[in-house]
């Protein structure tokens, strides 16, 4: 299949990615180096090539660093390393996903699923499988690689402070089926070991409850900025104003004080997995 017959047999992208596409594309032409050559000499397919410029994925920063230097682009490429950064996640989160980067602290509540941070690579692919509107198996692809590459977080130096509280039903909910479920419950013990992680479980049986709102997380940023972060159906809002952030911290220690401490959320955790 010649590239043009290639290329119209994928669907064109959009924004930041077709933008970076369009660029490759034509300093590789101008380079005189065909879609082969260049797969060959940053260790991609000819197909991946192509999908690249026509912007139906996205590549990764050592891809974007590499390609700048084997087609001479003089940083026009490497540019675009923060812009495809960003585009990797869905739109209502990239500016989470940049702020969560410069945490010293993050602490988290989750409600449905197991948050992206602990999650399996399993697990992450089976939660983006059962997204509607359906996703491509391109994007849940690279949104699988985006929410693994957040949890570098975990080894970042010096060590930030990650809490979680997390409702029992998302430990019981057995999502991707048995062995994923499983997977994730013995990642959730591997991370609770972590210095810097904390994880506690919300009973399903407390009298009370100090969030009923709904998840979200408290974010501290290396410049001493808190912020809260709210997500509801695809849509989300960061807080600064310090009334909001307040009660949302107040929140969440009431949630920190009325759920199983860590070692017993970490026992809860075992028996879980002892039960099946």
């Amino acid at each position: 299949m010649s590239e043009e017959a290639q290329e119209d047999h994928e669907a064109p992208g959009t924004g930041i990615p077709l933008v970076f596409g369009r660029l490759l594309k034509r300093l590789r032409v101008q380079a005189g180096v065909d879609r082969a050559e260049l797969g060959r000499r940053t260790g991609y397919s000819a197909a991946t090539i192509t999908s690249f410029e026509v912007g139906r994925r996205i590549p990764n920063e050592k891809f974007i660093r590499q390609v700048d230097g084997v087609l001479d682009a003089g940083g026009m490429l490497a540019d675009f390393v923060e812009d495809m950064d960003r585009a990797q996640y869905p739109t209502f989160f990239q500016d989470a996903a940049k702020l969560e980067k410069q945490a010293v602290a993050l602490h988290v509540f989750a409600v449905q699923a197991v948050p992206g941070l602990l999650q399996t690579e399993d697990y992450a692919r089976a939660v983006f499988t059962m997204w509607r509107p359906v996703l491509s198996m391109e994007t849940i692809e690279e949104r699988v690689t985006a929410r693994l590459a957040r949890q570098e977080i975990f080894a970042r130096q010096p060590a930030p402070t990650v809490t979680f509280v997390m409702e029992e039903s998302v430990l019981c909910r057995r999502l991707g089926g048995i062995a994923v479920w499983r997977g994730q419950l013995e990642q959730i013990l591997l991370d609770g070991q972590r210095r810097n992680v904390e994880i506690q479980v919300m009973p399903n049986d407390r009298p009370e409850h100090g969030a009923l709102d709904g998840p979200f997380t408290l974010i501290e940023t290396t410049s001493g900025r808190r912020i809260a972060y709210a997500e509801a159906h695809k849509h989300s809002r960061l807080f600064t104003e310090r009334s909001t952030v307040r009660e949302a911290e107040e929140q969440y220690s009431l949630l920190r004080a009325q759920a199983l401490t860590p070692d017993k959320s970490l026992e809860f955790v075992e028996k879980l997995l002892g039960e099946t």
